[in-house]
């Protein structure tokens, strides 16, 4: 059951994140699906081509992309009347798809029975992936480039769930709000990594 319920999470945010920056860099509709829908599904089809699970898996969610799709259009169509700050709230969005994608990217690859390293990575390039696609393709820098702490969140949840976490679906739940909850802290507050700066 969780699974469908991240798989659901995950890419209704997703939809609704990548549609909020293609509206916010006016594309039409056709574009506005694009972007959107690039975002949704581009993170799972990463993984699974990284980790060695048939890219074709991706055609099999055909309920997930009617949700994507209907989501996409309520954006497009009736949400640019209600919300003004794009950006705010692409980045909610993107916390919550994050999050969501980050866990069930690392229940696939403890399904499979690999190392904690590789879950943390599966769950790094499920939670991340789509969104640094979509920055990409709408010629941003990705998020995950940026300073705030980002994908940091993803593989901490992704290691959670390697050590554990995925025998109960109410510790699950409990990380999904955990995990969304620090990336908007992160954003808001603008918490940062030690970085190292280059002098000449």
């Amino acid at each position: 059951m969780a699974w469908e319920v991240f798989s659901f999470i995950g890419t209704a945010a997703f939809a609704i994140s990548g549609a909020l920056v293609a509206m916010e860099e006016d594309y039409d509709l056709f574009g506005v699906y694009i972007l959107g829908m690039v975002t949704a599904f581009g993170g799972g089809a990463v993984r699974n081509l990284l980790i060695g699970v048939p890219i074709s898996v991706l055609w099999d969610q055909h309920f997930l992309f009617i949700v994507a799709t209907v989501l996409i259009l309520i954006v497009f169509f009736f949400l640019k009347y209600i919300l003004h700050h794009w950006n705010r709230w692409g980045t909610y969005f993107d916390a919550i798809g994050l999050a969501a994608f980050a866990i069930q990217g690392a229940m696939l690859a403890v399904r499979l029975d690999m190392t904690l390293f590789a879950v943390a990575v599966a769950a790094v390039l499920t939670g991340a992936g789509g969104g640094v696609i979509r920055d990409v393709l709408a010629g941003r820098r990705p998020l995950v480039f940026k300073k705030d702490i980002y994908a940091v969140w993803a593989a901490v949840a992704g290691i959670i769930v390697g050590l554990g976490a995925y025998r109960y679906d109410t510790a699950l739940y409990a990380l999904l709000v955990l995990t969304a909850g620090l990336r908007i802290l992160s954003y808001l507050f603008h918490w940062r990594l030690p970085h190292g700066k280059y002098h000449h």
